[in-house]
């Protein structure tokens, strides 16, 4: 095994979604598990999502949803945003739900529909792009393409949704004039067709802080891994655990005298000797090799170490002063750890107030090179 991996606390995903769960009612709650699950592993988070009480699933590509299928997951499956044409066959096979937001994107999902085998029409979303700019039909458009979807016999319009830009800062203007322009658009297509399709805008942020944007289900992302969605947010997450954790192992020891440098470039000197461990995860395994620069830290034996030296591709250097420390210890780099002194976290957070972005980079940036393993495996 080798001595850096990441630790996967599955119960902590449970109750994450139960949270929410509760908290949103009575909309229910389909799971994000796109970008492998944000990291934590799609086919194990999805499991455990759906037995939690998740109604569906969403991904952002079809592969992610093929990947799903082949686990055996059966449950409803929505992907995010319109796929290029020449997957809707693929999206057919798998049974999956495809987002649409143009003509061309009906066209597709109606002619790959006709053709397969399948004995219902295949469900399509219509996703509308209410002021984020990223991607949707132009909410005047919603009319015709809902019109042309009902005209299929091989579709059915399962919902129509929208995504709102400042979710994560609740107080933001922009959230009302979406949720605004969104109602305005679903007046527009009121009694088109028979069926009556479900509404859905709120993405984790909002479904903890814009009770308005509850609907008939909420997509639940970086919540269900226990990480807040924004500063803003907080307080709101507080009954959350993260899910995720990443541990290494000391490779090596060194004492270093005052006035010598570590590490490319020798950028780091020391003030005083010091004993310098070596860690063997670098930022091809997703530490930022910027961290090293920005106070970034660790734990060892419940005590915090500075990261020092520039951050390498597979080995970053740990401070450890007058501290006892071994090779094989552990170090944690994202969780928590027990010392003599108490417990003491580092959460992904801190990396992500450290470096000007948000926890969702930090853990979707850990690499497939850190093995994944359940939490007290």
């Amino acid at each position: 095994m080798r001595w850096a991996w990441a630790e996967i606390d599955l119960e902590a995903i449970a109750h994450n979604v139960d949270v929410v769960r509760r908290a949103v009612a009575p909309s229910a709650v389909w799971a994000v598990v796109k970008a492998d699950a944000y990291g934590h592993g799609a086919v194990r988070v999805a499991r455990v999502a759906l037995a939690a009480g998740a109604e569906g699933l969403c991904v952002a590509l079809v592969q992610e949803g093929v990947e799903l299928r082949k686990a055996g997951i059966s449950a409803p499956i929505l992907l995010l945003s319109e796929q290029p044409p020449d997957q809707a066959d693929e999206v057919v096979a798998y049974d999956l739900q495809p987002t649409v937001s143009s003509f061309e994107g009906v066209s597709a999902c109606a002619a790959a529909a006709r053709a397969g085998t399948q004995a219902t029409p295949l469900r399509v979303h219509l996703k509308l792009d209410t002021g984020m700019h990223r991607a949707g039909a132009d909410p005047v458009l919603a009319f015709g393409i809902v019109e042309a979807i009902t005209a299929q016999e091989s579709l059915q319009l399962a919902s129509v949704f929208t995504h709102l830009a400042m979710a994560d800062q609740p107080a933001a203007p922009a959230n009302a004039e979406q949720i605004r322009r969104f109602d305005a658009a679903l007046r527009s297509i009121a009694g088109i067709g028979t069926a009556t399709p479900q509404i859905h805008i709120a993405n984790s942020a909002a479904a903890l802080a814009l009770p308005g944007a509850r609907r008939d289900f909420v997509r639940l992302g970086i919540a269900m891994y226990g990480i807040e969605p924004g500063p803003d947010i907080a307080d709101l997450c507080r009954d959350l655990r993260p899910a995720l954790s990443l541990h290494a192992r000391v490779s090596a020891t060194r004492h270093v005298a005052a006035d010598e440098g570590v590490s490319y470039g020798l950028r780091h000197t020391f003030e005083r000797d010091t004993v310098v461990a070596t860690v063997p995860i670098g930022y091809a395994d997703g530490v930022p090799r910027r961290l090293f620069g920005n106070g970034g830290e660790v734990l060892i034996h419940g005590v915090r170490r500075r990261i020092v030296g520039v951050i390498t591709m597979d080995q970053l250097m740990v401070d450890c002063g007058d501290l006892p420390v071994s090779v094989g210890d552990e170090v944690v780099l994202i969780g928590g750890q027990i010392g003599t002194a108490g417990r003491d976290a580092i959460p992904a957070e801190e990396w992500a107030a450290r470096l000007g972005t948000i926890g969702y980079e930090i853990v979707c940036g850990i690499s497939k090179r850190i093995t994944r393993r359940p939490a007290n495996s």
